[in-house]
């Protein structure tokens, strides 16, 4: 006897040998058959999905959740356009706390919003002796206030208050950390969030790390949440190459660096687990600190890297040795070319043709660089939504020779590299339905087809958020298709994807989300 029988609905099962179905089969969270193997068989549930399109669950390769649930209850400055107005929300956060010298966090600032950046004498005449500190939304950056400058070593303070990639590690640093119950109900309201849209499992990018860290507790912060059955969905840690330290491995051993006991990618069960380790090698576009080849155009710089080549390529290789995924951020093309370098180089020590490292963003790749993301085996994960929401700001830093650069589609599946897409939320809008339809129109918000000779068809779309999150996060085995056998994890949705118009689906509806062969409960998040 099946627990239960979704019947009446058109199942894109993503899965070439059995592409469509009408029937799926579920016991014991996992999918035992797909049309007449289970059609006549008895459930102890059947579940009219009254014609409903059916997906794969929707893999988000590259999200912070911790980061989402905490800008979630964070006072915020978005959508401000002028500074008194963002000084207004400054104050009144301020007036919240009532110890002097208490640390006052504010989200969603932009200084392109403003026109130009805040400074730090502007927030100390709302602070009133307590330390302020605004989160960038990009997460690259921040600005603060004299009563954090002051605490700074003058190597990297900034006296306009203006703190990026490495300096604002060091300003977080001195923020007391979040406890364990607090990241707990952040993961927990992200996770909801996250499932509303579709979402059954996903890659949190970076726990442990200077730049993203909110805790030393992060780890166990998802182990509590998973505890207390408040995790609804899959998710994979990623490890920030910050936490890897020598490990004294026997001569011979080949492990230079990595984490105690040698933990590495794989550890863990089909709920929460270890994957890549994530490292930094530029900043980001937003902050104007992502690595480019030449400058921004209009611009006398060129971005920055988070160190110095050879330290970044020393970092690579090790997490290569150690046994590793790996997860590089890499942004401008200057980044991607360290990372691919780097790749390269550990690749040739150590080849591990299975390994499955990865680019994360790959936001600006030249033509030259895309034959060698494909003999390397190096994996695109993408953020599509980055260029519907800040795609016009893009286009015009990179110029019209650049633009149609920015987070390819066509051209890495054209030269064979698995193209993924994820969100980086809450950097930008998470919905995978919308980042699909960009893949597509390759229209930002305000209606600029932006690389149009990137937009790739609504199947490749789908398959980046399935079949290639799978791939990419090594749940192929188990996850990306409804295929017999793998978790019961999907999506029900109001319409086809592939059968409405291309405009339509970002609002497609999402009308319900399965995991295990269960389904979510219509909570308000």
């Amino acid at each position: 006897m099946l627990c239960t029988r979704l019947t009446n609905a058109h199942f894109i099962t993503m899965d070439p040998d059995h592409p469509v179905a009408h029937d799926l089969g579920i016991w014991r969270g996992r999918i035992v058959g797909l049309d007449d193997a289970v059609t006549s068989l008895p459930a102890r549930e059947v579940i009219d999905l009254q014609g409903a399109a059916v997906l794969p669950g929707f893999i988000d390769s590259h999200v912070h959740l911790a980061w989402t649930g905490l800008k979630a209850t964070t006072p915020s400055v978005a959508p401000c356009e002028r500074v008194e107005d963002v000084l207004a929300v400054v104050e009144e956060a301020v007036s919240r706390k009532t110890s002097p010298g208490a640390w006052v966090d504010i989200a969603g600032y932009d200084q392109r919003a403003l026109g130009r950046h805040l400074t730090a004498a502007e927030l100390d005449r709302v602070s009133h002796g307590r330390k302020v500190f605004l989160m960038h939304d990009s997460g690259h950056a921040c600005v603060v206030n004299s009563a954090v400058l002051d605490l700074l070593p003058a190597h990297v303070r900034h006296e306009d208050g203006y703190l990026a990639e490495s300096a604002m590690g060091a300003a977080r640093k001195l923020r007391p950390p979040y406890s364990q119950d607090e990241l707990a109900d952040a993961i927990a309201h992200a996770g909801r969030i996250c499932r509303s849209e579709g979402v059954t499992a996903c890659a949190e990018a970076g726990i442990g790390g200077a730049l993203f860290g909110h805790s030393p507790v992060e780890l166990a912060a998802y182990q509590l949440v998973r505890e207390q059955g408040r995790l609804p969905l899959r998710v994979q840690l990623m490890v920030a190459a910050d936490t890897l330290h020598p490990v004294g491995s026997p001569e011979g051993g080949g492990i230079p660096r990595g984490l105690d006991l040698g933990l590495r990618t794989g550890f863990g069960d089909d709920w929460l687990s270890v994957g890549a380790l994530k490292l930094w090698t530029d900043g980001g576009m937003m902050a104007r600190t992502a690595a480019l080849s030449s400058p921004y155009h209009g611009m006398e710089h060129a971005g920055e890297l988070q160190d110095d080549p050879e330290l970044l390529t020393d970092t690579i290789v090790d997490g290569h040795l150690a046994g590793w995924q790996l997860a590089v951020h890499a942004i401008g093309d200057r980044a991607a070319d360290v990372a691919l370098d780097a790749l390269e180089r550990a690749q040739t020590i150590r080849p591990r043709p299975e390994a499955r490292h990865r680019i994360e963003h790959a936001g600006l790749i030249r033509p030259d660089q895309l034959p060698r993301f494909a003999r390397l085996g190096a994996i695109a994960v993408v953020q599509p939504n980055f260029l519907r929401y800040f795609g016009d700001d893009y286009a015009s830093i990179m110029g019209e020779d650049r633009a149609p650069w920015l987070y390819r589609g066509k051209g890495f599946l054209d030269h064979g590299i698995t193209l993924v897409g994820s969100s980086d939320r809450p950097v930008t809008d998470g919905s995978p339905l919308r980042a699909i339809q960009f893949m597509v129109e390759r229209a930002s918000a305000s209606g600029q087809v932006i690389g149009p000779d990137e937009g790739i068809t609504v199947d490749e779309a789908l398959r980046s958020y399935t079949v290639g999150g799978a791939f990419a996060c090594h749940w192929d085995d188990s996850a990306g298709s409804l295929t017999p056998g793998k978790r019961a994890d999907l999506v029900v949705l109001g319409d086809d994807p592939r059968r409405v118009s291309t405009s339509r689906i970002g609002d497609i509806e999402v009308v319900a989300t399965f995991v295990d062969g269960r389904e979510s409960e219509k909570a308000a998040l």
